[in-house]
């Protein structure tokens, strides 16, 4: 288990839950943007949120924003210890920065000393596409050890200073390289790890990417808040956030629609009868497994084994409920009785 930060009021680490997060794509002295944003994110269910503050100003409108937001903010800070330790001072909190590219060790001191006065812990973020120029010349054909060293090279500055309120990630585009760095890391350390692939583009390739890296370090137990990277509204990688959670059960608190993928023996439209329940059912409720499946073949079985599903035949659908068969009659009329059910289940949690 890793040892355990605080974000403001949310726990990262020490058996905490894993927590979403994203980073605004305003340009953050746009206070009432960034707001704006932000109040997107957090409806959509983001629990933390990163912003880039790249010059003094934006340092400064960090005031404007945590003042009206109610998730904790994250300044993104590079090159400049001054913009460091104004984002401190102006509300944020949690700071991501390199300390490698803050300075001399007087600055990365100056900088570790504010975060201590404020309680604000720091985020070690190093990324393949931005590594020291020594790591990438001692490492030159094996990114996964250039990033783990660096990474902990980082860490031993801020220890140095007496820090240890720290969590460290290190991303790169290449789903593999950041899986095998994030399992060294590990093995090596016991701060809080923030997982994600970087840059791994818009839609779809974007989403299958992120839960092919993000996923498989979760189920290894590795990984103590997660963001999903895509490219366009940042809105999109909270709700793929919930979904990776939900889809490897780190998380339950929305409904779990499963359904078969068809085949020649479906005598019934499958795919509008899944749309139809996920419509209709409560997604506000908390958790509740629900199988749509279109056969014979596995369909009783998935049925029975969800907290209520269909098995279809011809023309007719046959109702499950904890395991046992419950009715039997029209598809109309068992999905209506589907649907009904479903959302008194879920009203009674």
């Amino acid at each position: 288990m890793t040892r355990q930060v605080f974000v403001g009021s949310v726990p990262l680490g020490g058996g905490a839950p894993v927590t979403i997060q994203s980073m605004t794509n305003t340009d953050t002295r746009d206070a009432a943007a960034t707001v704006a944003q932000i109040h997107r994110l957090e409806a959509a269910g983001c629990e933390i949120v990163r912003s880039a503050v790249f010059d003094m100003n934006a340092a400064k409108a960090l005031r404007d924003i945590v003042d009206q937001i109610s998730i904790p903010l994250v300044a993104d800070v590079h090159f400049d210890y001054r913009l460091a330790i104004a984002a401190v001072e102006n509300g944020c909190k949690k700071l991501r920065i390199n300390p490698g590219n803050i300075g001399s060790p007087d600055r990365v001191k100056a900088v570790v000393d504010c975060c201590k006065a404020h309680h604000i812990p720091i985020r070690i973020g190093v990324n393949g596409g931005s590594l020291n120029k020594d790591s990438r010349a001692k490492h030159p054909d094996d990114p996964v050890a250039a990033m783990v060293e660096s990474a902990l090279e980082h860490v031993k500055l801020l220890e140095k200073e007496g820090f240890y309120d720290t969590v460290i990630s290190v991303k790169h585009s290449v789903v593999r390289y950041t899986v095998e760095a994030m399992r060294k890391l590990h093995q090596l350390t016991d701060y809080p790890l923030h997982v994600g692939v970087t840059e791994t583009g818009s839609g779809e390739a974007g989403l299958i990417k992120s839960a092919a890296g993000i996923g498989s370090l979760l189920m290894d137990g590795i990984g103590d808040t997660i963001r999903v990277s895509l490219t366009g509204d940042p809105v999109q990688e909270v709700l793929a956030g919930k979904k990776i959670l939900s889809a490897i059960g780190v998380r339950r608190d929305d409904v779990e629609i499963i359904s078969c993928p068809t085949c020649g023996r479906t005598r019934v439209d499958l795919p509008a009868i899944a749309a139809y329940v996920n419509d209709h059912v409560r997604h506000d409720a908390g958790y509740l497994k629900i199988a749509v499946m279109g056969c014979a073949v596995n369909g009783p079985g998935e049925a029975s084994d969800a907290d209520i599903g269909i098995a279809f035949g011809q023309g007719n659908g046959v109702l499950f409920r904890k395991g046992e068969k419950e009715a039997a009659g029209p598809v109309q009329e068992i999905l209506d009785r589907l649907v009904r059910e479903a959302n008194e289940m879920l009203a009674a949690e």
